[in-house]
């Protein structure tokens, strides 16, 4: 055991005395005739502690640009004549020996050691493979002109402020992965391929940059080489495939696929176009979106090839986003269909039900617009076999309330509200199914419930005080023309309801199951009514509310009063 003791305590002293790696970092600096400030920018570098190399590249200049950045401490490689800013960062990158590669122009006027520090410290961390850098100065034409459009419409993923920075840091063996262009157009082609690469690049916010605006006509010879970077990279990792070929494709997927859309809900919902149409503008839509998903397809995998770690997810959400909204509004229609869809004896039924939306015309409706059902039919609870259970919109739209009694076939019902979780479901005991024709499983629409009520007797009871009453109607289909009244007794208003009362009808009131008065509906006028119960005095006053209403009042008891 003592040589396993030994072991563990080399293992653990070893793992305490470990230290990281030392990173080496060399700094590049292209200069062409830059005598003014290249000393400078050379002498805030070397302050920089973790600097160990500093490079500048004299790109043929005709000044005393190698002189000054020899005498400031610089190790100075010397282009004979001007190469271009990517030859100069190329020949500085191919002869530094560090780890770490900075490129800082040679230009700047207010650089600092927090400024360079900022530019190395997250990859000397691990936190990026790359950074760039961003800074408060006035607005790049170049950059705000062509860069930023171009890149937006072929690599609309790379989101990065001064894409065009000029300040650069990275890992020597990533560079390796990267063509360096020969001119201004280094910059972009940098962000683009790290960016298509996969490589972790992180834009680093250094401040202020004060260095020399360029003239016009160097502007423009630098937005040329900008442009012909960004086109040659889109050509290469094809982009403008994407946005051409694949852009079209997807447009006529679309197409397709709206087609298919149409011609279901023509089927299915649009009654006075005929069955044959919808099927034929289904199958020309499904003709045209599976061919042209096929292009697409076989467009986006040779897209893909040309990427080497096909990291072009964000581009192709944004490229694809319609098509990809289409094809999920089709995959819902479908799978509504196909949950409506029931299979008996070799035939296939599908009836796809969806919430209804109800918009109240009727100022006295309890809500303007609401959502109700469709109400599923189940079988009535154990031991409730005198129980109907109805949903609370079930029971608005019918004009009932919980505890009202309903009377199926002479047989009474208590009306009770349903179960939490079955939001929807409609659960009626065996004799009411079979009275109403209605079984198991039926999706019976809100429009369709009076329908399906059709004739059943309600009594609905309201109590006040010492007082209640029961109002008797029957459910049928909406009509016009009803009244609106109020039962006011010794002076309390005990209910208000709305109902159709009929021609010629004469209606009758009870107190205590005991025939009191009557009163006639004559030539569409109701006239108030006043009598007296023992020392109760009782009160109807009617409203002509010029609106329509499924409760329809019979002469048999229409009001039945009961006192304590």
């Amino acid at each position: 055991m003592s040589w396993l003791f030994v072991i563990l305590t080399f293992l653990l002293a070893s793992v305490k005395t470990s230290k990281p790696k030392y990173q080496k970092v060399s700094v590049i600096i292209p200069a062409y005739n830059e005598e003014n400030t290249v000393a400078n920018v050379v002498e805030v570098i070397k302050n920089v502690s973790c600097v160990d190399e500093i490079i500048v590249v004299n790109d043929g200049s005709s000044d005393n640009t190698a002189e000054e950045a020899s005498k400031a401490g610089a190790i100075v490689i010397t282009h004979e004549i001007n190469k271009g800013k990517g030859e100069a960062l190329f020949t500085g990158y191919k002869s530094a020996e560090c780890d770490i590669i900075a490129f800082i122009d040679a230009d700047i006027h207010n650089l600092t050691s927090k400024k360079v520090e900022a530019m190395i410290k997250p990859i000397l961390t691990g936190k990026t493979e790359i950074t760039k850098t961003k800074f408060a100065r006035e607005s790049g034409r170049v950059t705000e002109l062509t860069a930023k459009p171009l890149l937006n419409f072929f690599f609309p993923e790379i989101s990065f402020e001064q894409p065009l920075s000029g300040q650069f840091a990275a890992r020597k063996e990533i560079l390796k992965k990267i063509h360096f262009e020969k001119d201004y157009g280094v910059d972009v082609g940098i962000v683009i391929d790290a960016d298509v690469l996969g490589i972790s690049i992180m834009e680093v916010d250094i401040g202020a940059i004060e260095h020399d605006m360029s003239p016009l006509a160097d502007l423009n010879n630098m937005a040329n080489e900008v442009v012909r970077t960004i086109m040659n990279r889109a050509n290469k990792y094809g982009r403008v495939t994407m946005i051409d070929d694949i852009g079209y494709y997807i447009r006529m997927s679309i197409v397709g696929l709206s087609l298919v859309i149409l011609g279901l809900f023509t089927i299915f919902f649009v009654k006075f176009i005929p069955l044959s149409i919808g099927v034929i503008i289904s199958i020309i839509g499904l003709v045209l979106s599976i061919y042209y998903l096929f292009k697409v397809v076989i467009q986006s995998i040779s897209m893909f090839r040309k990427t080497p770690r096909g990291t072009l997810f964000s581009s192709f959400v944004k490229v694809h986003f319609p098509l990809i909204v289409t094809l999920v509004l089709l995959l819902l229609m479908i799978s509504t269909f196909i949950g409506a869809a029931t299979f008996d004896n070799g035939t296939i039924s599908i009836e796809p039900n969806s919430r209804n939306l109800i918009i109240f015309t009727d100022s006295n409706a309890d809500n303007s617009i609401s959502v109700r059902g469709p109400y599923t039919v189940d079988t009535a609870i154990e031991n409730e076999s005198n129980v109907i259970r109805m949903p609370a919109d079930a029971m608005m739209t019918l004009g009932i309330y919980v505890n009202d009694t309903v009377i199926v076939n002479d047989v009474s019902y208590v009306v009770n509200d349903t179960r939490d979780f079955e939001p929807d479901v409609l659960r009626l005991p065996i004799e009411v199914k079979s009275a109403l024709h209605v079984d198991d499983g039926d999706i019976i629409q809100n429009s369709r419930l009076i329908d399906v009520f059709d004739r059943s007797v309600v009594y609905h009871g309201y109590s006040k005080d010492n007082v209640s009453v029961n109002e008797k109607f029957t459910l049928s289909s909406k009509q016009a023309g009803s009244w609106g009244y109020e039962v006011i007794v010794d002076n309390v208003s005990v209910l208000t309801s709305t109902g159709v009362f009929s021609e010629n009808q004469t209606y009758n009131v009870a107190c205590d199951d005991a025939y009191i008065t009557s009163f006639t509906y004559t030539n569409n006028t109701l006239d108030n009514q006043n009598f007296t119960y023992g020392n109760h005095v009782i009160q109807l006053k009617f409203t002509d509310v010029n609106a329509s209403s499924s409760k329809i009042y019979g002469n048999d008891y229409f009001l039945n009063f009961k006192f304590n």
